[in-house]
């Protein structure tokens, strides 16, 4: 999808909302935002109700993001429904074969979120998408998505890297965004802004001196280079230590369990541009 006009709801002649994007996907490319999305709607999926729904938006040329998806939440609710949807229909068409109804469906759309009979998702993941898009773009698809989001729903929207050793993601309800996460595979990773270049589109051009993400980023850093004793003790240890350091001075929304996955969640607005 690309920075055309995009409209409140479906587009002209009932088309799709948004444009195709690249396609471009990899096999267990987003595991970890996968198992962040367990962990923070785990008690949404558990809920005592009827089957929640889930979508993949703009899984790409090939299915495997949305597949892996489905697996990675039946862990937490068997009964969870995930729908991928592509606005391109020759995707669709290709995916359709890795279908397993009701558990797993392919749809065409794009920002709309068409589900049967005017359902609400519980979950909306879109990863590498509004990378795609202009800025100013950013908070009108967010408001779109979010308006389709069923009471108690997540948004969940980022970047990542081609084999998911790196990604940042804004996690939004249905009110508006809520929460930055980072996250990386520790072994390789020089220093946390390394991370910048993985920022979602809403953040990666405000990552200058004077704006607030890239003052988190550089006492991130700063934090990093005080535990590097640590990482004698490997680079788990020196993470946690320097996100410890970090949450004297920045709102963290999560504590030592997460850090030792190679996680950071940090209040949206600490980090929203101004």
């Amino acid at each position: 999808m690309a920075a055309s006009e995009m409209p409140s709801s479906r587009g002209r002649a009932g088309r799709p909302v948004g444009t195709i994007t690249r396609g471009t996907t990899n096999t267990n490319r987003l595991r970890r935002m996968d198992r962040w999305i367990a962990y923070a709607a785990g008690r949404a999926l558990r809920a005592p109700v009827a089957a929640p729904v889930a979508v993949d938006l703009g899984y790409g040329a090939a299915p495997w993001t949305a597949v892996e998806l489905a697996g990675r939440l039946r862990a937490v609710r068997p009964d969870v429904r995930v729908v991928g949807i592509e606005i391109d229909p020759a995707r669709v068409a290709a995916a359709l074969p890795m279908a397993d109804p009701p558990l797993l469906e392919f749809r065409r759309g794009g920002f709309e979120v068409p589900l049967p009979g005017g359902e609400r998702p519980l979950l909306v993941r879109a990863a590498n998408v509004l990378r795609q898009y202009d800025e100013d773009r950013v908070a009108e698809v967010w408001a779109l998505l979010c308006g389709r989001l069923a009471p108690g729903g997540l948004l969940v929207e980022g970047t990542c890297d081609e084999i998911g050793r790196r990604h940042v993601w804004v996690a939004l309800g249905p009110e508006g965004p809520r929460t930055v996460t980072f996250a990386a595979r520790l072994g390789g990773l020089g220093r946390p802004s390394d991370l910048a270049e993985r920022l979602p589109k809403a953040l990666i051009h405000h990552n200058v001196p004077g704006r607030p993400v890239h003052a988190f980023l550089r006492d991130f850093d700063r934090a990093w280079a005080a535990a590097a004793p640590l990482g004698a003790f490997g680079a788990r240890q020196r993470w946690t230590a320097a996100c410890g350091a970090l949450a004297a001075d920045w709102p963290l929304r999560d504590g030592p369990t997460r850090w030792r996955q190679g996680e950071l969640t940090v209040d949206w607005a600490a980090l929203a541009p101004r």
